[in-house]
């Protein structure tokens, strides 16, 4: 892997607490523009521009990237940002609940991403891949770290822990309850040790931030056509910003899923459909079924839990073996009538911090909730090594990573969102 040191703009350590913001993709527009007006000056408020905008308008008119630069702009002047001119390398440690994760940040060349060193697992929507090619496009920035997992390196990890003897850039804690810390490496000594283990690493893994790779990925095509013959290699849009964790640190959360209605069916129609699909179908029951082993699954329907269960055999496939391939496979599809979960309407996702009683309400009298095991880290480089994809809104990891701490310029800004 080639992961270089960066160069970006960070918030002043006093201002870090409140400039640092959830990722762009965890709100809808409403939920979004209600963070930004709680947190005016919040990231987000770049992040997702449109929360300046009145909501009838089109989230992805050119005023609105405009915005986002002009904001972007304004805080780089007012010293909420500052420049950070020296190439180097972060150590970014989330810690709650007695959990934590410590990632690297780094550049990562484009050209891995090209040649599978970095692997996906998930498709990407054109119009979200878009969205973000636009924001770069219009800011000259990368602004979100795209989050990655390597497998474990004990020499990385000495490295790591020495590093962190050091005193913190930031240390703070979030909204959310997660304790937030950043180390800056930047003696010549240890960024040459980094960037030797780095080059060691064979294989990343893409585990959040799928857009923003693609996005930036395709900037970075562009940009360099329009360099031509000109192209040195080195330029900062050939670098990705990325943040690399161990993955014996991540702890991959279920997806849970809820269907509009029953397709038609009432209870003893639902129930007699799952058991001809091969499912093996529960009593009733008050008490909500989370699931604590692979192949168990919970629904939620008519008023009452049930557990379902998937049965022991399954594909020896990566992906056709997993629980949530399981069940698309044999009840969303064939039982509830969702034959593309990617565009149907009828589907939602959700994110397993919600909790059972969430599930419950989005189900209320006439849908249908299932809750899932998650898939593991194990399962998710499988996939990703056999040239693979997910289900789509296969994995939920927390705690999510800040966006506004790095925000690395790739660009002038300004050249239009095209």
């Amino acid at each position: 892997m080639h992961a270089e040191p960066i160069t970006c703009h960070r918030p002043r350590p006093d201002a870090a607490p409140e400039f640092a913001a959830p990722p762009y993709d965890v709100f809808d527009r409403n939920g979004a523009a209600a963070y930004a007006s709680e947190h005016p000056r919040s990231f987000l408020a770049i992040d997702r521009p449109e929360t300046a905008f009145p909501p009838g308008h089109d989230p992805y008119a050119e005023d609105v990237y405009e915005h986002a630069r002009d904001l972007l702009a304004e805080r780089v002047a007012d010293g909420t940002l500052l420049r950070d001119a020296t190439p180097c390398y972060y150590l970014y440690r989330l810690r709650r609940d007695g959990r934590e994760q410590t990632g690297i940040v780094a550049g990562v060349a484009m050209d891995d991403l090209a040649d599978g060193t970095v692997r996906a697992h998930e498709l990407t929507r054109p119009e979200k891949e878009a969205d973000r090619a636009r924001h770069i496009e219009a800011t000259g920035c990368q602004t979100g770290p795209v989050f990655l997992a390597y497998r474990d390196n004990a020499v990385m990890d000495i490295l790591v822990e020495a590093a962190k003897a050091a005193d913190p850039l930031y240390d703070f804690t979030d909204g959310e309850g997660v304790r937030q810390t950043v180390w800056r490496v930047a003696r010549p000594a240890a960024v040459e040790s980094f960037r030797a283990m780095l080059g060691q690493v064979d294989r990343a893994y893409i585990v959040d931030g799928h857009h923003r790779a693609a996005a930036a990925a395709g900037v970075c095509r562009r940009m360099r056509e329009e360099a031509g013959s000109g192209l040195s290699g080195t330029e900062p849009y050939n670098f990705l910003l990325c943040a690399l964790f161990p993955a014996s640190q991540l702890a991959v959360l279920p997806y849970d899923r809820v269907v509009a209605d029953t397709n038609g069916l009432d209870e003893g129609g639902l129930v007699a459909a799952l058991e001809a699909a091969g499912v093996t179908v529960g009593g009733r029951q008050e008490a909500p079924v989370c699931p604590a082993r692979r192949g168990q699954v919970g629904m939620r329907a008519f008023g009452a839990w049930r557990e379902l269960s998937l049965g022991d055999a399954r594909p020896d496939d990566p992906v056709d073996g997993l629980d949530v391939a399981i069940l698309q496979d044999r009840v969303l599809g064939p039982v509830l009538g969702i034959g593309d979960p990617r565009s149907d309407g009828r589907i939602s996702f959700v994110g397993s911090a919600e909790g059972p009683e969430a599930l419950a309400r989005r189900a209320g009298e006439r849908g249908v909730a299932f809750s899932l095991f998650p898939v593991s880290m194990g399962e998710l480089m499988s996939v990703a090594d056999a040239g693979r994809l997910m289900p789509p809104k296969s994995t939920w990891l927390e705690p999510k990573l800040r966006s506004g701490l790095f925000i690395r310029r790739v660009g002038p800004g300004g050249r239009g969102a095209h």
